[in-house]
């Protein structure tokens, strides 16, 4: 019997997960007062989640006894228990143990950043290529692997709406009337430079920030695993209105896309 309810118990359990989890809303966009990251729709944010919380284990660590260190300092060589002070100066074995105990941190901490910083570098035999044009203020975009019988490209600009256009349910300062649409589980490529004043595209939930230079070609990749809409704004001071060009990414299934990309060819 009591074998009976532990099952049951189990069951229960793994029934009450589940339908936490069918349930779960991701947050793709800034919440108030919110302190830790959005959650991550690509491999490389995902990976850099992982690596900060790798790192707070260290820094943690290190605060606690570089605290307690000072502490018991402060306590036992304080003058009123200490009258008479000791007249060492040098000591090799704690010099030695505090020289070789970071060093060894800093390359447990080394190897996966490195191995997460040429990763972000990699482009992966890239299906799509985007152009993204950084421009005062606004971007503008174009698919340049799709043509129609002009020999014209999809090329288009999306702009914020405004404050006094938005609809229930629409972010203020983040919508914009003509998103960048992607497929999931596709290896993109984005050419990122600027038509005027440095830019930077950086959408937090794909752990993507690239500068927008003007006159230079800068590379980035996205592989989104989910669909959904993606919310970042420009994150280089460029003029007045640098906090009213935002970046909205709609990914999508691969039929959409490819339905979004036949009406587009057709305008």
């Amino acid at each position: 019997m009591l074998k009976k309810n532990t099952v049951l118990l189990f069951l229960g359990l793994i029934l009450l997960i589940q339908l936490f989890y069918s349930r779960v809303i991701f947050s793709d966009s800034a919440e108030d007062w919110q302190l830790g990251f959005q959650d991550p729709a690509t491999p490389i944010m995902e990976g850099i989640i992982n690596l900060h919380h790798d790192f707070m284990f260290f820094i943690c660590g290190i605060s606690i006894f570089v605290s307690w260190i000072l502490a018991r300092t402060l306590w036992h060589y304080h003058w009123t228990k200490n009258e008479h002070p000791s007249a060492m100066v040098h000591g090799t074995a704690i010099e030695i143990i505090w020289t070789i105990t970071p060093s060894i941190t800093l390359l447990a901490i080394a190897v996966p950043s490195f191995a997460l910083l040429y990763s972000m570098d990699e482009i992966i035999a890239p299906a799509i290529t985007i152009k993204t044009v950084g421009h005062q203020w606004y971007w503008s975009y174009e698919y340049s692997d799709y043509t129609n019988a002009d020999d014209s490209t999809i090329l288009f600009e999306s702009y914020m709406i405004p404050e006094e256009d938005l609809t229930l349910g629409q972010l203020r300062l983040l919508e914009v009337d003509n998103p960048m649409v992607i497929p999931v589980n596709t290896h993109v490529r984005l050419i990122i430079t600027a038509a005027d004043v440095l830019h930077s595209w950086a959408v937090p939930s794909l752990g993507i920030k690239c500068d927008a230079v003007p006159g230079r070609l800068n590379q980035s990749s996205l592989f989104v695993k989910r669909e959904g809409l993606f919310y970042g704004q420009c994150s280089e001071i460029c003029g007045v209105n640098h906090g009213f060009m935002p970046i909205v990414v709609e990914a999508v299934s691969l039929p959409n896309y490819i339905s979004w990309v036949a009406n587009k060819l057709s305008e």
